[in-house]
């Protein structure tokens, strides 16, 4: 295992050696909170009127990317640990921002801001790094023109930097030609600031924190089937938000509490939001053993606590409409296959191709270096389970969810596997390699 190191320290690194675990993991964490809700509330919390409270917010750097952004709006925002206060003015209080809003690597960031800044009457620039900068932007670029945005960009809008110049806006009907929560929100928070009522219609549904966040403040949505209806002109309040933990975290550990022998794993705090269970059911498929402990009190968000054992699994096939609800999970649930008895197919996965990596060439290459069994399809990929992985030199290339597979995948390596770029899983999750240490002793 690494040395235990401050948090601080181990998110500086770029290279990290890690060992395989002989003895097992065995232990209780409590997981970060919910990366997705986390930048919810701070948008929400600087729309609303008033003042938010949110506690267990995720101090990872994507989120930490969005409070700055509302910062240069001219929000106040009082940080202390994971307890975050947002002194909302509504959307009116919003200013011209003095300088380029640098969404750092966080496409959450980036296409739910564009929502909200198409209805303010001022100009602002959106920006990220070189992997926000290879993301396409047009899914959300145009329907907000057509709702009377005025935004450009490199290639008519297609990649960053954004211009955006917002103004009156116009509801539309618009049907999403690929199943994401990112444009969806945008169009929704959009939806807010324009005359008339705004229908969004998915192919197939997809994770619904920007609508149970519109009712915690205060607003009015409505689903019928896969259309949502938003009415804009609403006043939003500010309230107290508590943040589940993350399943997409959680899911790494998931995966090694099956896969490495002599483990046991409990994690508290797990988000079970029906639109991001998939990684659930998939474990459930393939013969994980595990156990879960609703929590009734949560109604917001519904939470758990989760415990996994070293597992018996066998192969699946994965597709169709469970890959919005684990899209982020794929990677982890890729190496999960690896240690199943039989083949499992991943499909239907085409979204894969437009993260912060090409996460299905990415993940197939870096799992091949450790002795994989795994190839890449147009829209997934297919693994051949039971073949021993031993130890090589990866990397996440930047993507916090390849890194920390990669480091989960150590764990049953022969021989050292050393990660590059390790200080990307500081993106979701900052104390990832101080909980696998403490799930080692």
């Amino acid at each position: 295992m690494i040395l235990r190191l401050d948090r601080t320290k181990v998110n500086q690194l770029n290279l990290i050696t890690l060992k395989q675990n002989t003895y097992g993991l065995k232990g209780e964490i409590t997981v970060p909170g919910d990366k997705s809700i986390s930048h919810r509330s701070i948008m929400f919390g600087s729309i609303a009127k008033g003042k938010t409270r949110v506690t267990n917010f995720l101090l990872g750097d994507d989120c930490l990317s969005t409070i700055s952004c509302f910062r240069k709006l001219g929000v106040l925002i009082e940080q202390n640990e994971e307890e975050v206060v947002i002194h909302g003015k509504g959307t009116e209080g919003l200013q011209e921002p003095k300088e380029i809003l640098d969404v750092g690597n966080s496409g959450t960031t980036i296409r739910l801001l564009a929502g909200i800044l198409s209805g303010l009457h001022f100009h602002s620039t959106l920006i990220g790094d070189s992997s926000i900068g290879k993301r396409p932007m047009t899914r959300v670029v145009t329907p907000l023109r057509e709702m009377g945005a005025k935004i450009d960009g490199r290639e008519d809008g297609k990649y960053t930097p954004l211009s955006v110049r917002g103004g009156d806006l116009q509801s539309i009907t618009y049907r999403l030609p690929v199943a994401s929560a990112q444009v969806k929100s945008a169009i929704l928070f959009a939806g807010l600031n324009a005359d008339g009522v705004t229908k969004v219609i998915e192919p197939v549904a997809t994770r619904d924190h920007t609508e149970r966040m519109i009712e915690r403040f205060g607003g009015e949505i409505s689903r019928q089937g896969n259309e949502i209806y938003v009415t804009g002109g609403q006043k939003l309040t500010g309230t107290d938000i508590h943040v589940p933990g993350d399943i997409s975290s959680a899911a790494f550990f998931l995966v090694a509490g099956c896969i490495v022998p002599n483990s046991y794993i409990t994690l508290k705090n797990v988000g079970l939001n029906p639109t991001r269970t998939g990684i659930l059911e998939v474990l459930q498929n393939m013969g994980a053993t595990m156990e879960i402990q609703k929590n009734d009190a949560d109604i917001f968000e519904p939470t758990a606590t989760i415990t996994v054992s070293t597992s018996d699994l066998k192969g699946t096939t994965i597709g169709g409409n469970i890959i919005p609800k684990l899209i982020d999970e794929i990677p982890i649930i890729a190496l999960l296959a690896t240690q199943a008895d039989g083949v499992t197919i991943i499909k239907d996965a085409h979204e894969l191709k437009v993260k912060e990596t090409n996460r299905i060439d990415t993940v197939v290459s870096e799992l091949k270096k450790l002795g994989a069994d795994i190839q890449a399809t147009d829209d997934g990929m297919i693994i051949k389970g039971g073949k021993k992985l031993t130890g090589a030199k990866v990397d996440s290339h930047g993507d916090h969810r390849i890194g920390m597979m990669l480091a989960i995948a150590s764990q049953i390596c022969e021989g050292e596997l050393i990660l590059e770029n390790a200080n990307a899983i500081a993106v979701s999750y900052p104390s990832f390699f101080l909980h696998l240490n403490n799930l080692a002793v």
